[in-house]
């Protein structure tokens, strides 16, 4: 029986069901197989953001008896479950790290200046000559370019610098106990122990995140089992102290998400006078040819296939840069569903083979919108009949779609950018 399909459900209905798969199994299941996630610790909170944690039910030692008795039937060792388990109590920091709701968030400027700053660029690139040879043989096996490889690592653990200092295996318990989202949490919590049995990872045990993200380049259990390698043939798969096979595994992932070697991700753009911003939209992609002819033009020479498709992205709305983007651009989110992040490995790694940063300036003098004054815009939208979906403070696609047409009823440029003023204006 999936997992999924246990989601929402309550500590003592998932018990009574976990109960009878136990009864009536009479040999042990395959081991899970997980739908992959995003490695970055970043993109599980968030999309865990907007769940409620149930109450439990159970006690954790119940809650534990019926993990291990799971656990067991998907194939995991008695013995080493028993080992793994002794001494795991809850961890209540981990619980407030889930159940956080900061009000106000950076922008994205902010968030861009520190993730490609002038260290960070520095340090990256004496790491990139130093793993020179190992980089070359990660691209003749992965077709995956040096320098995002190299960005990845920068941004994800300050290259190997900081991989965090909690027990996986707590961490996730914690959060298949008593966190939200308990059903994606719990697949976690056994892909991890997947891990330990085929004697994967440090011998002092899975440290990581506190979502449980894990080592160099943060991999998630699931897409460890499924992406992470042994490419410097010790045979085992070790993010946390084996740098070529953080990079490889890295470079694996990023293979299966569809990246095409020795394309650019995107480049920065000059916009003509008179622009429709209402094509700023990621479900508009036309070729580079056709954003051309539109007198979209690079800011610096590009060497990309003209017929590539590219969607037109204003983090900072009209006021502020733009950005075409390409498929690899794509596949880093699949990293790490994040436009912020995403962009900042795209100009890190840009960074890193010498090329200027943004050149348009920022907006920064512009008040971002806190959480709640998010929510308020969503609702404001709604009753104005606009449609941005639920009103959760996430700026989606959907409240973008109706800022868009909301901008548009006002004669202003349709960027999607929900502004202070924009705010001021619903009201």
């Amino acid at each position: 029986m999936p997992y999924l399909l246990l989601r929402g459900l309550s500590h003592s209905v998932t018990a009574c069901i976990l109960l009878f798969l136990t009864a009536c199994a009479e040999a042990p299941a395959q081991p899970l197989v997980a739908a992959p996630v995003t490695p970055s610790a970043a993109s599980t909170s968030s999309a865990a953001s907007v769940a409620s944690s149930p109450t439990p039910l159970l006690s954790f030692d119940e809650w534990r008896i019926l993990l291990r008795s799971d656990a067991i039937a998907a194939g995991i060792d008695a013995e080493l479950f028993d080992r793994t388990f002794a001494g795991i109590t809850l961890d209540p920091n981990v619980i407030k790290a889930d159940s956080s709701q900061p009000e106000f968030t950076r922008p994205v400027w902010d968030y861009i200046d520190g993730a490609v700053s002038v260290s960070r660029i520095a340090q990256g690139r004496l790491l990139k000559a130093q793993h020179r040879s190992t980089l070359k043989a990660i691209r003749s096996a992965y077709a995956v370019d040096h320098e995002v490889l190299i960005a990845i690592w920068g941004l994800e653990s300050n290259y190997g610098s900081n991989i965090g200092s909690n027990n996986v295996i707590r961490a996730l318990a914690t959060l298949a106990y008593d966190g939200r989202r308990q059903v994606f949490w719990r697949s976690q919590l056994l892909a991890a122990l997947q891990i330990l049995q085929a004697g994967d990872g440090p011998v002092q045990g899975l440290i990581g995140s506190w979502a449980g993200a894990m080592g160099q380049t943060q991999f998630m259990p699931t897409t460890f089992n499924q992406h992470a390698v042994d490419f410097d043939g010790d045979g085992r798969r070790d993010l946390w102290a084996s740098t070529p096979d953080a990079l490889a595994s890295a470079a694996h992932y990023l293979q299966a998400s569809g990246w095409e070697n020795g394309q650019p991700w995107g480049f920065e753009v000059n916009l003509p006078q008179g622009f429709d911003y209402a094509l700023a939209d990621p479900e508009v992609r036309r070729s580079l040819a056709q954003w051309r002819a539109l007198g979209i033009n690079p800011v610096r020479a590009i060497d990309a296939n003209e017929q590539s498709l590219a969607t037109l992205f204003l983090p900072a709305g009209h006021r502020g840069p733009a950005f075409l983007l390409l498929n690899n651009f794509r596949s880093i989110l699949k990293y790490n569903n994040s436009t912020a992040y995403a962009l900042a490995i795209g100009l890190l790694s840009d960074a890193l083979d010498g090329n200027p940063g943004v050149q348009a300036a920022w907006p920064r003098n512009d008040r971002q919108l806190g959480r709640s004054e998010r929510i308020e815009l969503q609702e404001l939208l709604t009753s104005k009949g606009y449609e941005p979906g639920p009103a959760d403070g996430i700026i989606g696609a959907n409240t973008r779609k109706a800022v868009r047409a909301f901008q548009q009823s006002l004669g202003q440029p349709a960027d999607g950018y929900p502004s202070h003023e924009l705010l001021q204006q619903l009201r």
